[in-house]
């Protein structure tokens, strides 16, 4: 701690302003992190206990009620709710078969609750990528001013060059603290995405299935 307090106090208004934008992006990280840890979670708990449930009703209004008694609003109803959307039938969309107006309709469903689960992705991706290099910069910036300062004081020594050095060497470190979070988080949090939108697109298939086989009956 002294360390970085010598840096700090020594710093100009570059410094200080990568160490302050190192810190936002540290905490916006961190809440995105502890969000989407909750809404995965969430998420993934709702189709293991909600799909089940749904799957053993005996028709399509009472698999919506069993559903009801599942926090499944933002992953299965968008899908559900495609199946009942009205059509105009002046229009492209009512133009159509029905068959091909539904896979339509749940694609788009589809997208739209993968989309939503995949929000906060960029930002963690963009911290984890940028954070080391603007790390390296501070580090960078922090040698040469402490450099400029020693040169002018006179009587330049390794003594007097390893202090500053090693203390600009701070803003490395921090970058990297922040980046490494973000990047596991990123990774994991791609995993627990992609299973459930495995989950979901094969709802989604089964549920046109179940819809084309009562056209048929």
């Amino acid at each position: 701690m002294t360390g970085f307090a010598d840096f700090w106090n020594q710093g100009d208004a570059v410094i200080r302003a990568v160490a302050a934008l190192l810190l936002l992006m540290s905490l916006g990280a961190w809440v995105v992190i502890f969000w989407k840890s909750w809404m995965l979670q969430r998420a993934r708990r709702s189709l293991a206990r909600a799909l089940p449930a749904f799957w053993v009703a005996s028709d399509l209004a009472a698999g919506r009620i069993a559903l009801d008694s599942f926090d499944t609003e933002a992953v299965l109803q968008p899908l559900l709710d495609a199946t009942t959307a009205q059509t105009q039938t002046a229009s492209l969309d009512g133009s159509v078969k029905r068959e091909s107006r539904l896979t339509r309709r749940l694609r788009d469903a589809l997208h739209m609750v993968v989309r939503r689960l995949q929000y906060g992705q960029v930002f963690l991706a963009s911290i984890g990528s940028t954070a080391p290099f603007i790390g390296l910069f501070g580090t960078v910036w922090g040698i040469y001013h402490a450099l400029v300062s020693i040169s002018a004081g006179g009587n330049l020594t390794i003594e007097k060059i390893s202090g500053p050095v090693g203390e600009a060497l701070i803003m490395t470190a921090a970058g990297l603290a922040v980046a490494i979070p973000a990047v596991l988080a990123y990774n994991i949090f791609g995993k627990l995405v992609g299973d459930c939108e495995a989950e979901l697109e094969g709802f989604a298939h089964d549920l046109r299935e179940m819809l084309d086989q009562e056209d048929r009956g």
